[in-house]
């Protein structure tokens, strides 16, 4: 007989157990259904619970039944299922219903006069947003955003950027047929969105980068607000190169002098940077009206938001990098993108992101990108390699509080004081303070959490041999 283990179907990346058919909410799996439909598919364990111990099914012919007559009811289109029960465990009988990726999009649960398209996101089943509802419909027409026609013609606009672009990169100098088969227009000279975004005055408000470096940790500003901010627009290739050349005036490359040679300390990957920009002109959702690229560097990190989330509906997050396979919202950019080698091959840019940081000199894995999205937002994290987080400033203050602080000058003059391996008292009597018990948890406590100091005698905190030493 099958274990559960050896049941569950290996190529479907989603699934879930239900202990048995719920026929009176059947809306509560049924959005599921649609969700597992407008993504990439999935599966139901009828007779199995949430902890994955088997219960079985008593009727399993009534049960397919009931499935097979909800499903085509209140499922529209009618998505391609398939039912098949399994005996697990002895002589339990588990049925497994499997929702296959559908062609047809957008697949609706239409029920109580509502008729709503669910994707998942995360482990959950929820409402399309509009630019979840327009995209699937899309799909469904075989369409892309970028594929679809403007109202513009080849005419009406230049294509100075992207002609040298190629003609620099490609030693190619481009031909009108050439913009018809990269998919740039259709066979009467009209733009596609893809044309429209590589012409050099891109009149799509939506295609834009905003770039800012702000003067501290967060957007609330430090001394200033910004150090530096940019928009930019026009065509991607503009938008991309300017952006990257933001980030490359906003950073710093340190060095460090070895024995036979010098080692570059840059802030971030150059790669790395490169690769995250691409991936978020590439990959964005351009329908969304009114939003932007934006490019934040603060003092500790690079962030790039794009709009729109994962095109399969699941959070980047939740996934292992090295298996995400390449998802295009936006086919024909990211072909011209990879035609000038921009991209080096359809699906790697995020582990290349994770790659490149990693061979920085002084990598570790406190420095590894980060990868989040939600259903309609996707950002990058890069880790400045050359941040030190500033140590807490602790300055001498009265014996009433618990929480006293030294200043700066003192701090600096005790910590070259224990230089020198030092005992509390030459410590206490150094700062003129009198309370035995004050200067220890105020003090010595304080100094050896930020670890300024160390104990020499660390095994025994508490001996009577027991002094402190700067770190």
């Amino acid at each position: 007989m099958l274990t559960l283990n050896e049941l569950l179907i290996a190529e479907v990346a989603e699934y879930e157990f239900e202990s048995a058919l719920e026929t009176s909410k059947p809306k509560s799996w049924l959005k599921t259904v649609s969700a597992y439909a407008n993504g990439q598919g999935g599966s139901f364990y009828y007779g199995v619970d949430d902890d994955g111990s088997i219960v079985g099914l008593d009727d399993v012919k009534t049960v397919i039944e009931n499935i097979s007559k909800l499903i085509q009811a209140r499922i529209s289109p009618l998505p391609e299922f398939s039912l098949k029960p399994y005996m697990v465990e002895g002589d339990k009988t588990v049925l497994v219903l499997q929702i296959s990726h559908g062609e047809t999009p957008p697949y609706y649960y239409v029920a109580d006069g509502n008729t709503i398209a669910y994707v998942r996101v995360g482990d959950k089943s929820v409402p399309t947003t509009p630019q979840q509802l327009s995209e699937l419909a899309h799909r469904g027409k075989n369409l892309t955003f970028d594929s679809m026609p403007t109202e513009y013609k080849v005419s009406d606009l230049t294509f100075t950027v992207f002609e040298v672009a190629f003609k620099r990169y490609k030693k190619i100098v481009l031909t009108e047929k050439d913009y018809l088969s990269f998919g740039l227009c259709k066979p009467d000279g009209t733009l596609t969105y893809a044309g429209l975004m590589f012409s050099d005055e891109c009149p799509l408000l939506q295609s834009r980068v905003f770039c800012t470096h702000w003067d501290g940790l967060d957007k609330s500003g430090g001394v200033d607000d910004a150090v530096d901010d940019k928009e930019y627009e026009g065509d991607l290739i503009s938008q991309l190169t300017s952006s990257y050349e933001f980030v490359k005036m906003n950073s710093k490359v340190r060095w460090k002098k070895m024995s036979d040679h010098r080692v570059n300390k840059p802030d971030y990957a150059d790669r790395a940077v490169f690769e995250a920009l691409v991936n978020a002109l590439m990959h964005r959702d351009y329908t969304v009206i009114g939003s932007e690229v934006h490019v934040d560097m603060f003092d500790d990190r690079l962030e790039i938001y794009s709009p729109g989330g994962m095109p399969d509906g699941t959070l980047i997050q939740e996934r292992d990098v090295e298996e995400v396979l390449s998802t295009r919202r936006n086919p024909i950019i990211a072909e011209i993108f990879h035609r000038l080698d921009f991209i080096e091959r359809h699906g790697s840019g995020l582990k290349k992101i994770r790659n490149e940081t990693a061979n920085l000199y002084g990598y570790k894995e406190d420095f590894a990108p980060e990868f989040k999205s939600t259903r309609t937002e996707f950002h990058v994290i890069l880790k400045n390699m050359n941040y030190i987080k500033p140590t807490p400033v602790v300055e001498f203050g009265t014996e009433v509080t618990t929480e006293v602080k030294f200043a700066s000058e003192k701090l600096n003059a005790l910590l070259k004081f224990c230089t020198i391996a030092r005992s509390r008292k030459e410590m206490q009597d150094f700062c003129g303070i009198k309370t035995d018990e004050y200067f220890r948890k105020s003090i010595i406590n304080s100094m050896l959490a930020l670890g300024l100091i160390r104990m020499t005698i660390p095994d025994k905190p508490n001996s009577s041999n027991q002094k402190y030493v700067k770190v």
